[in-house]
């Protein structure tokens, strides 16, 4: 049975401008929740490490969260890193 998640569309803490690409972080079994909140404020500019965890938090709760929406250079940047950092990624959308 297929499962529809609808992102949520809220203003992203560190957001940038420019574009409607959408980085989304999905919830999973092996990253911890300090983790998650680290490496989204290591590599998302202008998240706080506090939103980081909030976002995590978002993440763990909804099984899904938009971290980022922007530019598509800057948003493939944005997602690689995460995805190198090891967190589960849905793929970019254009939103």
């Amino acid at each position: 049975m297929s499962q529809t998640v609808e992102l949520p569309s809220a203003r992203v803490p560190g957001g940038g401008t420019g574009g409607q690409w959408r980085v989304v972080v999905l919830n999973d079994h092996h990253n911890t929740f300090d983790h998650v909140a680290e490496t989204l404020a290591t590599y998302l500019p202008g998240v706080t490490l506090a939103q980081g965890y909030r976002l995590a938090d978002r993440i763990h709760n909804d099984g899904v969260a938009i971290v980022w929406s922007g530019g598509r250079d800057d948003a493939q940047t944005h997602w690689a890193n995460l995805d190198g950092a090891g967190l589960t990624m849905a793929p970019l959308e254009e939103g």
